[in-house]
């Protein structure tokens, strides 16, 4: 058998380049910097190419390197499932998830999953994240988390998904600015910029623009807010109306506004919700049994 090089030091190479310093990157992988750079050294060596350019003050990384470095994050993730597929085997709701969600879910929705998986799944702990899709899903792609809770559709070529449910959308308004909206709305009717939405970053807004056929921009402010609770504080100074989706609605996001809560134009506008985690991952029976969960959660089934 060749003499492969030691995962060790490809851990080493990892996490190198993710901090960008040896120091740092020695801490993460808990050993001295001493011994992360010559571990770095033997994977060259046993390479037969350098996968680091030096100097006394700094130092990059090479082409080929970049490319070792891409490997070995799937190499590793690959193990990682390895271990935890012998390590649960007949076991699935065992042991550590962790689990990325974006912020138009989160506040809304993981506290319950947490509470259910504690009442249900005592031996299961999920570890959790709150960011942007774009970001989960190159942490998914890198190792760095194991499973995903997102708002679809979304690009997830190369993953798996699994639909557990759909969140309607709703259009909000000052309860006294609701009186001069004329049911069935029409989007014609509303004031220039009076539509307030999240940043672009946030794949709600796409969502909705989409689900409720907002198609002339002129009707959306220029404002962009960072998240839903600032959208609502928008909204209760009269200027201006949004989208909210229900599961926000229902966990009381709107709770001591004077706010009143429409169905906006389009045929019952909704985004779904889905799990999203890696083909190559062995915990497809946990992913699907959590997803399961999720999906009694989102119909208002508590077991």
């Amino acid at each position: 058998m060749k003499h492969l090089p030691s995962l060790k030091n490809l851990f080493y190479l990892v996490n190198l380049h993710h901090e960008q310093n040896f120091n740092r990157a020695a801490k993460i992988c808990h050993v001295s910097q001493s011994t992360l750079s010559s571990g770095i050294q033997n994977l060259e060596e046993q390479l037969g190419h350098q996968l680091i350019e030096r100097d006394h003050k700094s130092f990059i990384f090479t082409a080929i390197g970049e490319e070792v470095v891409q490997r070995s994050r799937k190499l590793l993730t690959d193990v990682d499932d390895l271990v935890e597929l012998v390590k649960h085997q007949g076991e699935p709701m065992t042991g550590d998830i962790r689990l990325g969600c974006i912020p138009t879910i989160a506040p809304f929705l993981l506290s319950r999953v947490v509470k259910h998986c504690q009442k249900s799944y005592p031996e299961l702990t999920l570890f959790l994240k709150e960011d942007t899709t774009e970001r989960l899903l190159d942490a998914l792609g890198k190792g760095e988390l194991d499973l995903l809770l997102l708002a679809l559709p979304v690009d997830t070529s190369g993953y798996h998904s699994m639909k557990v449910g759909i969140d309607p959308f709703k259009l909000v308004v000052h309860e006294e600015l609701a009186d001069e909206l004329h049911e069935p709305l029409d989007f014609k009717s509303f004031p220039d910029e009076s539509i307030f939405l999240l940043q672009a970053e946030h794949c709600i807004t796409g969502h909705a623009i989409t689900a409720c056929q907002l198609g002339d921009s002129a009707k959306v402010n220029p404002f962009a807010a960072t998240s839903l609770h600032t959208l609502v504080q928008m909204v209760n100074s009269k200027l201006g109306t949004t989208f909210l989706p229900q599961m926000a609605i229902d966990a009381g996001i709107l709770n001591d506004t004077e706010l009143s809560v429409m169905q906006p134009p389009g045929d019952a506008p909704y985004r779904d919700i889905g799990l999203v985690w890696r083909q190559t991952s062995s915990r497809i029976l946990t992913f699907r049994t959590l997803g399961l969960a999720i999906q009694n959660l989102l119909e208002g089934r508590e077991d």
